[in-house]
């Protein structure tokens, strides 16, 4: 008897056990079936930005540095003056040009007048042929002395124009590099450096794969990847989360894959109206990484993992919970895209994935999902 009692004890317990599931039925989960819609996958690179245009300022002549006309660090405009070379050398090197040309006329002209007096002397035969020939191997050397003196005088004009240096591009200048009073050589002394900073670049580099998809993609828009695949827009983010992604539109990728490290570059543009991006800046790009297409898209709380399986738990019309096994891909609009297993028609759960265990029975809620998931 001592050995009946906790028997029927535990008999009791599992019959009243049944009964309480028998009320309370199949735990609840929430379905839903998966959103489709058109959408376009993107792919993320870092990358760095850079001045679509920069140049480094020299002086074209020699000589010691008389002003500098700007401030370090100022936006400055095409053909503004920048700096002032002493001037005074070649001011009289100019006079001195000029002198050359009036001495070189005159010698031209006396010679004209010599050679047109011998041609119309020989016509009459008071003069010989060989005072003639002289006379205009005179006036060919004076007028090809007089051409020489004209080029020199062009020479001083350009070098007394070079003292005065002025930029060859709008943007940011930087700091000066030489002070008044420091002699500079001509082509060789830096003086500062410019940056155009509206609109800017930005470089990054793809690896073989992203290049074979994507040229695939410009071909299918009539466009070449080279040519910045048909002006595909990206969106750029910064590290400074508080600014908003900047949109860009790719126009340039190189001509070649890099054979060291099998990447090709590429380049976006972007507007910078307001300076807020700087060369050497780094952020993040996101390219479309695909024509639109009707994409599945799910929560990424449907998904679960089974070893190396990614697996969505379906439900039939008597509650049975069936495993699908599922390629997910990236994140759009706040769902994660499924590229393999699911054709949109599905029911899955959505929540409560922990009651739903893979032959089980559920009792399922249905609801609908938005368009794009909430934050």
């Amino acid at each position: 008897m001592k050995h009946i009692l906790p028997v029927t004890a535990f008999l009791t317990a599992l019959v009243m056990s049944s009964q309480s599931l028998a009320q309370n039925g199949p735990p609840p989960v929430t379905v839903a079936k998966p959103v489709v819609k058109t959408i376009v996958e993107d792919d993320e690179f870092v990358g760095r930005f850079d001045a679509e245009g920069q140049v480094t300022v020299r002086a074209r002549v020699s000589g010691y540095l008389e002003d500098v006309h700007f401030s370090d660090g100022s936006l400055v405009e095409e053909g503004q003056l920048l700096y002032t070379i002493d001037q005074r050398q070649f001011r009289t090197a100019l006079r001195q040009a000029q002198a050359q040309i009036d001495v070189a006329q005159a010698t031209f002209d006396f010679a004209e007048e010599q050679l047109q007096r011998a041609e119309a002397l020989i016509a009459n035969g008071n003069i010989a042929q060989s005072a003639v020939d002289s006379r205009r191997e005179a006036y060919l050397s004076a007028q090809g002395a007089l051409e020489q003196a004209r080029a020199a005088l062009e020479l001083a004009e350009l070098d007394l124009e070079y003292s005065q240096i002025t930029a060859p591009m709008s943007g940011r200048i930087g700091q000066t590099l030489v002070d008044p009073g420091n002699l500079v050589q001509a082509n060789e002394s830096q003086l500062t450096t410019i940056v155009s900073s509206d609109p800017i670049y930005f470089y990054f580099d793809i690896d073989e794969r992203y290049f074979l998809a994507y040229a695939r993609d410009a071909r299918a828009r009539g466009a070449t990847l080279q040519e910045g695949g048909g002006g595909l827009e990206v969106l750029v983010t910064l590290s400074d989360k508080s600014i908003p992604p900047l949109p860009g539109v790719l126009d340039f990728s190189e001509n070649r894959i890099d054979a060291a490290t099998g990447t090709m570059r590429v380049r976006a543009v972007l507007d910078n109206p307001d300076e807020i991006l700087t060369p050497g800046l780094f952020g993040r790009v996101n390219v479309p990484g695909s024509l639109p297409y009707e994409g599945i898209l799910v929560p990424d709380n449907a998904v679960v993992a089974d070893q190396n399986r990614r697996l969505v738990m379906s439900v039939d019309d008597a509650g049975n919970v069936i495993p699908i096994p599922v390629r997910p891909g990236p994140r759009i609009d706040g769902y994660r895209v499924i590229r393999e297993g699911l054709d949109g028609s599905e029911v899955i759960v959505v929540e409560g994935i922990v009651r739903a265990r893979p032959g089980s029975v559920v009792t399922p809620e249905m609801t609908e999902l938005p368009l794009v998931a909430g934050n």
